[in-house]
């Protein structure tokens, strides 16, 4: 197992909202999950339904149970009844029989070859689970994967970012070539966290944005500066190395028309009159590194 880029709490947080989108997708009885520790155990600690408590802080042993085996194949894997199934081990039975669960299907969460998590949805009857109930769960897997992937991604950039900006000279303005690349990869930073779908996630990118922003000035930023949207922020990190319209909206993946509503709504706000203008205005009031 490999260190994580980023928190287990974290981590924890996102599969519990995937599970609760899961459930409320699909109706199952109890779509439930956790993380997997850097031994390989899986941790039982986030439930969406109806739940008597049975599995809430379990623990499955790599290759134990459904949840252990998944993690060791990291393959999903399906039961019409958990304790007569004999495709795994009945090391979690009762914990199993006192939830009452009986037929579940088990997803790993895959990221970079590491297994960070599992997924499970489950109801309380022996019945083959269907083919879209299924699917449901492996879709809300790969979705996590991409958003952990993205996270994971984000977090790696904004502390090598951080790492940069802290070892170039501050002054007002600075065109030192460390300063542009350190202009180059906050650019490119916040087109990446635009696919961000976590909205406590993309809050926390952003105060750590402001931070990195005002790195670049060896005064405070203005407080009296106007308020940019992240968006706006964007796009204008884009125009600031260069990018046109064109290259800004492939790289948000929006339209070009919305690219420039964006700017144009930054350009005011800054009271400017070009984009060029909005930058160096935006750079001057600690907006921009």
């Amino acid at each position: 197992m490999t260190t994580r880029p980023t928190s287990v709490a974290e981590d924890s947080r996102l599969i519990g909202r995937a599970l609760a989108e899961l459930r409320d997708a699909t109706g199952l009885g109890l779509a439930f999950g956790g993380v997997v520790t850097a031994e390989g155990q899986v941790r039982l600690d986030e439930f969406a339904g109806v739940t008597k408590g049975a599995l809430r802080g379990v623990g499955l042993a790599f290759g134990q149970g459904l949840g252990g085996k998944v993690v060791a194949l990291r393959r999903p894997m399906a039961v019409n009844d958990y304790v007569a199934s004999e495709r795994i081990s009945h090391h979690y039975d009762r914990v199993i029989t006192a939830e009452g669960l009986r037929a579940m299907v088990a997803v790993p969460v895959v990221v970079c070859r590491t297994v960070r998590g599992v997924l499970y949805g489950a109801v309380r009857q022996v019945v083959p689970l269907g083919d879209r109930a299924v699917q449901a769960v492996a879709d809300a897997a790969r979705d996590l994967e991409q958003e952990l992937a993205v996270r994971d991604e984000v977090a790696r950039r904004l502390a090598w970012l951080s790492e940069r900006a802290a070892a170039a000279e501050p002054a007002p303005g600075p065109m030192t070539p460390q300063w542009e690349l350190v202009r180059e990869a906050y650019a490119d930073l916040r087109s990446l966290a635009g696919q961000l779908t976590d909205s406590e996630a993309r809050q926390q990118f952003d105060v750590a944005c402001e931070k990195l922003a005002a790195a670049g000035h060896s005064a405070p930023g203005d407080s009296r500066a106007p308020m940019l949207s992240p968006r706006e922020l964007d796009v204008l990190a884009c125009v600031a190395v260069g990018r046109s319209n064109a290259d800004a909206a492939i790289e948000l993946g929006i339209g070009v028309e919305t690219v420039k509503s964006y700017l144009r709504s930054a350009t005011r706000k800054l009271g400017s009159r070009s984009r060029l203008e909005a930058v160096v205005a935006a750079r001057r009031l600690g907006l921009l590194p």
